[in-house]
């Protein structure tokens, strides 16, 4: 008997865009909640989507201790389905690489690709930063004066931040969505912020350099309509499906930050930047086995529009843009699942390589 299994959460719009996908291609999908896994899989041949679970603590200190308890479920997933007849869109290994973007980073490096650059220490790019005299000392040393800082694990643009500072003056600037509660420390708000006294900096970023993170070089974006942006590119079985350019003020362009989405066509690049873009995320997405379906965020230099990969998701397919026009993106996961539930050899490759991504 085959089943095709959605592991991840129940009543969101991962779930409900997904088995609306599903339906279309009569593929009847069942939903798997983290908080019911057991450890076991069903019996019978299965095909398996890993969605995330649902973290509800905006406390960045427990950041690590739940992404550590993900990483632990995905590997006993990956256990579990040795020698069994299963099929995963993204395997649990595939997952708890990205998951980790030093690791992901540091793989694209090994393969040639252009990447941001992580900051580089004298221990080397990934030694650990753990408080801001550190940090300046380090940005000193190696003539660099604005900074992106991310947690190792995490999603959201939970504990995010963009850092510059004045070499002359000493004048810090902080963009980031934490604030910090007495008690708690560095909490995730889920709006931007700036801060500039320096109290408050340090205050935050201290709190944030507890984690694991990674520290990379920010680089001065593309700009349209006074907005700069960066891409969000999705590529499903060794195609692009969809792109979606994220505009912004500030430097973080997360759009649940309340930032601009715009339709990649109104970008204007021209055919031969598009191409470069799309061979860069085929190259990425190829450097990890098993994974079959990537978001992956890219941003375009100014003045050359050159694309350098920021970093990849294995689980970024949910895009509101998409699922509440063509929903072209989990349209392409259930004809995956359709074609190994009933055998069908159809295919989607013509249409994907005229329309492809935009």
């Amino acid at each position: 008997m085959r089943q095709v299994i959605l592991l991840g959460g129940r009543g969101g719009r991962r779930a409900d865009y997904l088995r609306k996908a599903a339906d279309e291609q009569k593929v009847p999908l069942q939903i798997l909640d983290w908080k019911d896994w057991g450890g076991e899989l069903p019996e019978g041949e299965l095909f398996v989507k890993v969605d995330p679970p649902l973290w509800e603590s905006s406390a960045l200190k427990n950041l690590e201790q739940l992404t550590e308890a993900y990483g632990q479920d995905l590997a006993l997933l990956a256990e579990k389905a040795k020698g069994r007849s299963v099929e995963f869109l993204n395997t649990p290994e595939a997952i708890a690489v990205l998951l980790d973007k030093r690791r992901c980073k540091e793989r694209l490096i090994r393969r040639g690709l252009p990447v941001t650059a992580l900051l580089k220490t004298e221990e080397g790019p990934g030694h650990q930063i753990r408080d801001l005299n550190l940090l300046l000392e380090t940005m000193r040393q190696s003539s660099l004066y604005q900074v992106f800082i991310k947690p190792v694990r995490g999603s959201g643009a939970a504990g995010v931040s963009a850092f510059r500072v004045q070499p002359k003056t000493g004048r810090m600037s902080l963009y980031t969505c934490a604030g910090y509660l007495p008690g708690t420390g560095p909490v995730n708000t889920k709006k931007l912020r700036n801060y500039t006294e320096p109290g408050e900096i340090r205050r935050l970023l201290d709190g944030i350099l507890k984690l694991p993170c990674v520290i990379e070089r920010w680089y001065p974006k593309a700009a349209v309509d006074g907005f700069v942006y960066d891409l969000r590119v999705v590529v499903q079985g060794g195609g692009v499906d969809y792109v979606l350019a994220r505009l912004s003020k500030g430097p973080i362009t997360n759009l649940q930050l309340n930032n601009r989405p715009l339709p990649a066509k109104a970008l204007g690049l021209s055919d031969r930047a598009w191409k470069e873009i799309f061979l860069l995320c085929k190259k990425a997405a190829a450097c990890f086995p098993g994974l079959q379906s990537a978001g992956i965020d890219l941003l375009l230099e100014k003045g050359s529009l050159s694309p350098r990969i920021i970093e990849m998701n294995a689980q970024g397919d949910l895009i509101y843009q998409d699922i509440y026009q063509n929903n072209r993106i989990y349209r392409r996961q259930a004809e995956r699942m359709s074609r190994w539930l009933y055998g069908s050899e159809r295919s989607h490759r013509q249409e994907r390589e005229k329309n492809e991504g935009i």
